[in-house]
């Protein structure tokens, strides 16, 4: 049970410090107009992937369950 918890935790950590990082960068980035500052994440795209996937989760859970 220990080891599930460390991987769930090592996974929003990871994701958590990412966020931050490109947060940050993209701050830096609109005060350095050459544009050399890039995220590393497009998170757009991670929005709209994580809304089709919990929208075909629940498709699925409420196929499963109904």
């Amino acid at each position: 049970m220990r080891v599930l918890f460390g991987i769930i935790l090592g996974a929003l950590l990871t994701v958590g410090a990412t966020y931050v990082y490109d947060s940050h960068s993209a701050l830096a980035a609109t005060k350095d107009q050459a544009g050399t500052h890039r995220p590393l994440v497009n998170w757009d795209v991670v929005a709209t992937k994580w809304d089709r996937l919990t929208v075909r989760a629940r498709h699925e859970w409420t196929h499963l369950a109904g």
